[in-house]
């Protein structure tokens, strides 16, 4: 694990694509970093990204197992909130920019996928 690393995730998947692409791009690329053990010490959701850590999403599985590594996952509570979705996470801490901020502080590498 890199812990000196944050991957953020400001979309409901990857890329510019059909959504269902997106998403499936997003679950295999959190799957490799599983399988090949390059997981970062934090992932933070924000903007449509927090759509992610939703009930449905098919991203919760990896990252409920990512998590359970060690994986912080920092969930925006303020997206949460314009989105309707503070009752909807299913894996993950919510938190502030707070959190966000410092996340990205104490980063000595931060991926924007």
């Amino acid at each position: 694990m890199d812990k000196d690393t944050v991957i953020l995730f400001t979309r409901n998947g990857m890329g510019e694509a059909p959504a269902e692409l997106q998403t499936a791009l997003a679950v295999k690329f959190l799957t490799l970093l599983d399988e090949n053990r390059q997981l970062p010490g934090k992932i933070v959701f924000y903007t449509d990204g927090v759509k992610l850590i939703c009930h449905g999403s098919p991203a919760i599985d990896i990252l409920k197992k990512i998590e359970s590594q060690g994986v912080e996952l920092v969930i925006c509570h303020t997206c949460l909130n314009f989105f309707g979705l503070l009752d909807q996470v299913a894996v993950g801490v919510v938190g502030g920019m707070g959190d966000i901020i410092e996340a990205l502080r104490m980063a000595k590498k931060v991926i924007s996928v």
